[in-house]
């Protein structure tokens, strides 16, 4: 039998996402992929493979999985509450040893939107035009069901009982932002008004768009003007008839007529991706060296994440199986240490 991980019990929002599938922007079909990429990157550090790997993304509430063989595990992005069928909790952004025929169980999100369960070897359902990622706007494979059958790749082998502390991106926060092709029709006092102001995150998102609410009046552009319909990308900040902001995010549509205030930077995207309803955010510009810097900045972190790993601290507190462990070394008799005079 071959490796693979069954899930007998799926949430509504479980898909198979990789990195996601860039170059097809002309053919109408955004990117897709993981809606927190950084949490791919974790992943892969924590399993020492490579972040272009699927995992299972969980948007809101997981599901119980369980695997063929002894394999490993990591988890990453929103933390959920994971548990084994022992009653075993697992700590969140760490790795684990799943074992054969052991069911895991991960409930809701305690914050944040999007958790990631990753197979050591990653998930290889088929390839639709160079990626695995689900992409349901356009129709490109579904949503996981109960009792479907994950095939999974090769495990080289590797430690387990690792963990990393993430970056912080699951409340909110300052999106920086670089001009876009309707920015300079926007009168330089909306402009500035928009960095000034705050946003809370609406109820209104998914993994095509995020609507930011805007505290007090709307954006208007600069005498009313309108646009024609033209290319668009995740990161767009979009403006409505209303007046309010739209963040375009990886499942977006690729034309759009609506103006663009501007476009979130690549690394802050997981900050929108993440953030719950009511979460607080702001805006800043940036140039586009600046950006350049920024985003060079964020590669390295990301090339750096291994060295950020550290070996997980289990809580005696939890652990069934205690006796099993060698919780001290070194321990005798105490005799050695009688004098032999006396």
């Amino acid at each position: 039998m071959s490796r693979a991980l069954t899930v007998t019990r799926a949430g509504p929002g479980l898909t198979v996402q990789d990195l996601g599938r860039p170059g097809y922007l002309a053919f109408g079909l955004s990117r897709g992929g993981a809606a927190d990429r950084l949490a791919l990157f974790e992943g892969a550090a924590l399993l020492g493979q490579d972040p272009a790997l699927a995992a299972v993304e969980m948007a809101g509430l997981g599901g119980s999985f369980v695997a063929t063989e002894d394999m490993r595990i990591a988890l990453t992005g929103a933390p959920m509450r994971a548990t084994f069928s022992t009653g075993q909790a697992l700590r969140w952004n760490a790795s684990h040893l799943l074992p054969a025929g052991e069911t895991l169980t991960i409930g809701a999100v305690q914050a944040g939107s999007y958790g990631y369960l990753h197979v050591a070897g990653g998930i290889e359902t088929p390839q639709r035009l160079g990626s695995r990622s689900v992409h349901v706007a356009a129709g490109l494979g579904a949503r996981l069901q109960s009792n479907d059958r994950l095939p999974l790749g090769c495990d080289p082998g590797g430690p387990v009982n690792l963990s990393l502390s993430p970056e912080p991106r699951l409340a909110g926060g300052c999106l920086r932002f670089v001009p876009s092709l309707q920015t300079h029709l926007f009168a330089r006092a909306e402009l500035a008004r928009f960095q000034k102001v705050d946003f809370i995150r609406d109820i209104r998102a998914n993994r095509m768009g995020v609507r930011l609410l805007p505290q007090g009046e709307g954006f208007a552009l600069d005498g009313g003007l309108s646009v024609l319909s033209e290319v668009i990308a995740p990161g767009d900040i979009q403006i409505t008839g209303d007046g309010t902001p739209y963040v375009l995010m990886s499942e977006c549509q690729t034309t759009g007529g609506y103006p663009r205030i501007g476009s979130v930077l690549p690394c802050d995207m997981a900050l929108v991706a993440q953030a719950q309803a009511g979460a607080r955010f702001s805006f800043v510009q940036v140039t586009l060296q600046e950006a350049v810097e920024i985003e060079r900045r964020a590669r390295s972190e990301r090339a750096r994440l291994t060295a950020r790993l550290a070996p997980l601290v289990r809580d005696p507190a939890v652990l069934r199986d205690l006796l099993s462990y060698q919780l001290v070394s070194g321990v005798t008799a105490g005799r050695e240490l009688e004098d032999d005079d006396t």
